[in-house]
């Protein structure tokens, strides 16, 4: 009997997270009997609607996938899944509400649904950090996401409105990559403002980002300045495995969150979905945690300090 072929779409090999998606979608193709394959979109919408019109409308049809799981890199890609379900290809989404769901599911014999992490939540545990991590009245520096993601405003809205109100908040832009973090703090230091902002925390909505900004105020400051940066907490988001989770065991963090992965959940949710010709929950949310827990962290907690 042929194995079902997936086709998994990721944003970048450069974030953690991504990686650790594709580690679990291929255990999981492993272990379910299910041919993968998986691209990267190098963080660019074009090329991952191009990689993906691609497979959908390959001229040799038994080459083309049963199913696309697509981690957006910006909009949810409507017309591309469009294309998909009309080639009777199951589409799902990871990270993201499918929007269009009941749309492409009325007149659709293929599955068509999303897997995600509840983004409000991390928002919120964030915000809760914050609350513990420093004084009333301090200042936070906080690395955002892409600003076209949903990802990134709904943790971004949440954590603003979760934090203590007297807790201010300078916020600068990534990609979800070190290299992105790094880059914006850098011209956030060209400033002249910059050198006199005393913030007590770098929060970033993953921990990559986290890093990035943290070599950045490695690099980019010295004496006095260097020692300050290198003494306040870091957080961030993702936890993985051989990242995240062991930054925090060796203090490079403070605290992160731990964001499930969402790859084998949506292999195992379409498979079922295919072999019942059925359609799996709209939306299926994924209970995000901090790590540490909340109620372990203290505003004590002291960070180590930079290392090469």
């Amino acid at each position: 009997m042929k194995k079902p072929k997936f086709l998994i779409s990721l944003l970048t090999k450069e974030n953690c997270y991504q990686l650790l998606l594709e580690s679990v979608a291929r255990e999981a193709g492993q272990r379910l009997g299910v041919d993968l394959e998986i691209v990267y979109a190098g963080n660019d919408a074009i090329t991952q609607s191009e990689q993906l019109l691609q497979a959908i409308q390959s001229s040799a049809k038994d080459s083309r996938p049963n199913a696309i799981i697509c981690s957006p890199v910006g909009t949810t890609m409507l017309q591309v899944a469009r294309q998909a379900v009309a080639a009777g290809i199951g589409w799902a989404l990871l990270d993201r509400e499918c929007e269009y769901a009941s749309e492409l599911r009325h007149n659709s014999q293929v599955p068509v649904f999303s897997v995600g992490t509840d983004n409000a939540e991390i928002g919120r545990l964030q915000g809760r950090q914050i609350g513990v991590l420093v004084p009333e009245g301090s200042l936070v520096l906080y690395l955002l996401g892409p600003s076209s993601s949903t990802t990134t405003r709904v943790r971004a809205s949440v954590m603003q409105s979760t934090k203590p109100a007297s807790v201010q908040v300078r916020s600068l832009t990534g990609d979800w990559s070190d290299q992105s973090a790094y880059a914006a703090v850098s011209r956030w230091l060209e400033l002249s403002t910059s050198r006199t902002t005393s913030a007590s925390l770098v929060a970033a909505q993953n921990d990559d980002m986290a890093m990035g900004a943290r070599k950045a105020f490695q690099d980019r400051m010295h004496g006095k300045d260097r020692e300050r940066w290198a003494r306040v907490p870091y957080i961030g988001c993702d936890c993985c495995p051989g990242a995240g989770e062991e930054w925090v065991r060796k203090g490079l963090l403070t605290a992160s969150i731990v964001h499930p992965p969402t790859t084998a959940v949506a292999i195992e949710s379409m498979l079922k979905a295919l072999a019942n010709k059925s359609q799996p929950a709209v939306h299926t949310v994924l209970p995000p945690v901090s790590y540490p827990p909340i109620e372990k962290l203290t505003r004590e907690t002291t960070p180590s300090a930079f290392r090469s």
